[in-house]
């Protein structure tokens, strides 16, 4: 298992290569200014970060009060997934909309290409991860 200070290196190096990469490619494709495209990043994944901590929080409080436990089954992942998304838009759209001046429906075509991108992204960022920073070349965290 990886420890605290693993978890804070792959957090960070995730959002930093992410933005170095999105930032001049969205510029590039949607035909903004690097600057605008980088607020736009910076704003977007400060606010996934927080909303996931949150979201996270209020869904297995939920959980709890409703099930009694907080045990996810695949069914229940998909709604998990799909309502923090949802809510990631209802707060990410209007934004985008109004500080690159575009339409809504423009700015949720944006936001769908965006995420997109992160998918294919966290899925070789945590490729290259795990094989520069392998678990078993990390001390285990045994109890004496």
């Amino acid at each position: 298992m990886r420890t605290f200070k693993d978890r804070i290196r792959h957090a960070v190096m995730f959002e930093l290569i992410g933005l170095a990469v999105f930032t001049p490619g969205a510029a590039l494709l949607f035909d903004q200014p690097v600057e605008h495209m980088g607020i736009v990043g910076i704003i977007s994944a400060t606010t996934a970060t927080v909303w996931n901590f949150i979201f996270n929080v209020g869904f297995d409080k939920a959980m709890l009060r409703l099930k009694g436990s907080v045990r996810k089954t695949i069914p229940i992942r998909l709604a998990h997934t799909a309502l923090f998304e949802a809510g990631l838009i209802v707060m990410l759209i209007p934004f985008i909309a109004w500080y690159l001046g575009i339409s809504l429906v423009t700015a949720l075509a944006m936001d769908i290409a965006i995420v997109a991108f992160y998918l294919v992204y966290a899925f070789f960022f945590n490729i290259a991860y795990d094989r520069a920073f392998p678990i078993g070349a990390m001390p285990s965290a045994r109890a004496s």
